[in-house]
């Protein structure tokens, strides 16, 4: 495999960087396209050997381009990691201290959700987490600036909304998970199948292992009577229907742009 980094590589890290995540046929489309504008050889089946060679250039700089997984609905993703610090720190130059703080609070109260309640769902109310506005130690917030935080945080895509619902952004979960793994070992729980941190996700009743809801669609898809693959005890949760995977056809190209205040760093 060729590691020499071409102008279609740079074009391509640039645009990722842009958007900070990409969905899979998104990335597709955009390899694609910078291999046809710099005359760079294309294997359209082989988007992850042309990255892993933007990858090889990157780790001088501690960076990585990650591949990963939505939690709602299995579709691959592709995002920039900043490997040589805590992804806290990286958001310091977009988010105050106390915005931070926010922010860290809310992570240890969806894995503190998931673990007491077991809550397949993964999500928790917008009341919930401006109540810990109130708890915060840097500097007191009011409800109204935690509102707009909670914007910020949606719009930046560290975290997702759904009819005033919230839960951690697949971006947050590909850029963060050794962070949470490291500070929240005792918290965290782990897909049984794919391994990966998991947030949304079913658990067995018997034993407490924990699936992604398209990790259990794909694996209960074949079984007419579903059981737990670790303690084979009868799976009692419906099984999440699997939705089409992203296709495998280039999409739309994504355009490039500028980083702005509405689109990442913001004034204060």
């Amino acid at each position: 495999m060729a590691t020499q980094m071409t102008d279609g590589h740079r074009r391509f890290l640039q645009v990722l960087m842009s958007h900070g995540i990409m969905e899979g046929s998104v990335a597709r489309t955009l390899h694609r396209d910078c291999c046809e504008i710099h005359k760079v050889y294309y294997a359209h089946d082989k988007p992850d050997d042309f990255i892993n060679v933007v990858n090889i250039h990157l780790q001088p700089f501690f960076m990585q381009i990650r591949k990963g997984m939505s939690e709602d609905d299995g579709r691959t993703y592709y995002a920039l990691v900043n490997l040589a610090e805590t992804e806290i720190t990286k958001m310091a130059s977009d988010y105050t201290e106390n915005e931070l703080e926010l922010f860290r609070k809310t992570i240890f109260f969806f894995l503190q959700m998931d673990v007491i309640i077991i809550s397949e769902s993964g999500f928790a109310s917008s009341t919930d987490i401006l109540n810990l506005a109130d708890q915060l130690k840097t500097k007191k917030m009011k409800k109204k600036e935690a509102e707009q935080v909670l914007q910020n945080l949606v719009q930046d895509k560290w975290l997702s909304e759904r009819d005033g619902e919230y839960t951690l952004h697949t971006r947050c979960i590909m850029e963060m998970e050794q962070y949470i793994l490291s500070n929240y070992q005792d918290l965290v729980r782990k897909c049984n199948i794919c391994h990966s941190l998991a947030i949304q996700s079913q658990v067995c009743e018997t034993c407490g292992i924990g699936m992604h809801l398209p990790c259990a669609g794909k694996y209960f898809k074949a079984q007419t009577e579903p059981h737990c693959p670790h303690c084979n005890e009868f799976w009692p949760h419906e099984i999440p229907e699997i939705n089409r995977p992203d296709s495998e056809l280039p999409s739309s190209a994504p355009r490039e742009r500028r980083r702005t205040p509405s689109s990442g760093t913001r004034r204060r």
